[in-house]
């Protein structure tokens, strides 16, 4: 490799990814490659969890052009010779630590990194959104992008609007987390294990806990304790594996849901100043609206 041809870029797990010259055929685990999108990189291929089905789940793919990216499925229809179909020459994938690479069985991701440099970003709960954020644009700018010179100030006029919604919002209405799983019971967050929650804390907004007990990022709860927990707004999983919050028929719920409002929330965000922009705005107009009646 020569100075002006070769490629480098050191993942969150402290491996080097090399290349001879500057990767042109990306593929991403699909919150990479829609967050790679937001910064000018276009991957050639995505692929699901053992979440997704056989089609991607359009609450994890922002923006991107599904018509110009193959999908290679996700779970057991993943395998090397899938995952290589439309020739990549670097894979980017997440990790919640300990270096495994979300998604992807471990012998299928040995052998992938056997055939292709490999590159992780820790999303996990150790890591601060802002963390994460930086790090997909250092490996976007390694890879030709540019990032979009309206983000930082787009991120930061939505910080603001949605810090002074939490100032300005009487009783500093409750913010609960939900994914639901089934007319019996819900998964709800605990905030302080998500970084995106964490920000919205950090912004002034009251985001609720479920009880202590299992489970260290969700608490499996019924819907009467969810509907203990008062929320006054909710972040809904949107996710294709969630059921639809408007279909809950719970009766311990229903008094919850008129009194309400919901906001979408992918549990696996993009991690772009724009995306982040955009959700932290949808927040702060629930906070707007439930304030002025």
């Amino acid at each position: 490799m020569t100075e002006q041809s070769a490629w480098s870029f050191t993942d969150d797990r402290g491996r080097p990814a090399t290349a001879d010259r500057r990767p042109a055929r990306v593929l991403a685990y699909v919150q990479a490659g829609a967050t790679l999108w937001d910064h000018g990189i276009r991957p050639e291929g995505i692929f699901g969890s053992g979440h997704d089905g056989s089609e991607p789940d359009r609450a994890k793919t922002g923006t991107l052009p599904l018509d110009a990216v193959d999908y290679r499925g996700a779970g057991d229809d993943l395998d090397v010779d899938t995952l290589l179909r439309g020739k990549p020459d670097l894979v980017v994938a997440v990790s919640y630590g300990h270096g495994r690479l979300y998604g992807l069985d471990p012998d299928t991701a040995k052998h992938l990194e056997e055939r292709v440099p490999v590159v992780a970003i820790d999303v996990g709960q150790a890591r601060t959104l802002a963390r994460v954020t930086g790090r997909f644009a250092e490996l976007a700018v390694s890879l030709g992008g540019a990032p979009d010179p309206g983000a930082a100030g787009d991120l930061h006029a939505a910080r603001e609007r949605l810090r002074a919604a939490a100032r300005a919002t009487p009783g500093a209405p409750a913010v609960a987390a939900l994914s639901p799983a089934s007319q019996e019971q819900a998964y709800a967050a605990r905030p302080r294990m998500w970084p995106e929650l964490r920000v919205l804390a950090e912004l002034g907004v009251s985001v609720v806990s479920p009880p202590e007990g299992p489970g260290v990022n969700w608490a499996t709860v019924g819907w009467a304790e969810a509907a203990a927990m008062e929320p006054r707004i909710v972040l809904t999983d949107v996710r294709a594996n969630a059921l639809p919050l408007d279909e809950i028929a719970a009766p311990a719920w229903e008094a919850v849901r008129q009194r309400t409002r919901t906001v979408p929330w992918n549990p696996e965000p993009l991690c772009s100043p724009q995306a982040h922009a955009r959700f932290l705005g949808l927040v702060a107009e629930a906070l707007e609206a439930t304030a002025s009646g």
